[in-house]
């Protein structure tokens, strides 16, 4: 059986055009060093603090890539806000595109992620969102757009379950495939 088409508004998601979730954090020393050693990240801009009061930041800052990984929780938020819940198919992150660091973030800053649902694709299955970071003055530190992909579950069949696996699978689950 396969699934039925994403309405243009998304209403059987959840997903709304404009619905918004936040999450908030305060960037600990602990969560630098603990992203640091997950990474392999031991820059000095992150790590050394004699360094970094002599440059143009004046102290540590904490990892771009470890606010993706919080942007990251947003879209999770915001997800089980929509109340996804749809056994035919796997709500999945395609990845986060135009993402920028405007501005450092600092251990002890507290930043807040909004998390903005941009666009719904009806036809390609996907959902878009504009994702902020701001610290606790208001200022943006980051900013992305995140897409997020329904896939078929793998108990759905055809040519429908079949355009949702990677490339790298299409082949080896093609039944017109007679090369070894």
């Amino acid at each position: 059986m396969a699934s039925p088409p994403i309405p243009p508004d998304g209403a059987r998601r959840g997903f709304r055009v404009g619905a918004e979730t936040r999450f908030s954090r305060t960037v600990a020393e602990c969560d630098v060093y603990a992203f640091a050693g997950l990474t392999g990240d031991f820059a000095p801009q992150h790590m050394d603090e004699v360094a970094m009061r002599a440059s143009a930041f004046g102290r540590r800052i904490a990892h771009g890539a470890m606010l993706v990984g919080f942007m990251s929780r947003a879209s999770t938020l915001a997800a089980t806000e929509a109340s996804v819940d749809n056994a035919d198919e796997t709500l999945v992150n395609l990845g986060y595109d135009r993402i920028r660091f405007v501005s450092p973030v600092f251990m002890g800053d507290t930043i807040t992620v909004i998390y903005r649902i941009a666009a719904i694709d009806p036809v390609k299955r996907r959902t878009m969102a504009d994702v902020e970071v701001l610290n606790e003055a208001g200022a943006v530190v980051a900013v992305a757009r995140n897409i997020l992909q329904w896939v078929p579950n793998a108990a759905l069949s055809g040519p429908r379950a079949l355009r949702a696996q990677a490339p790298s699978d299409r082949r080896a689950a093609s039944p017109d495939d007679t090369s070894s």
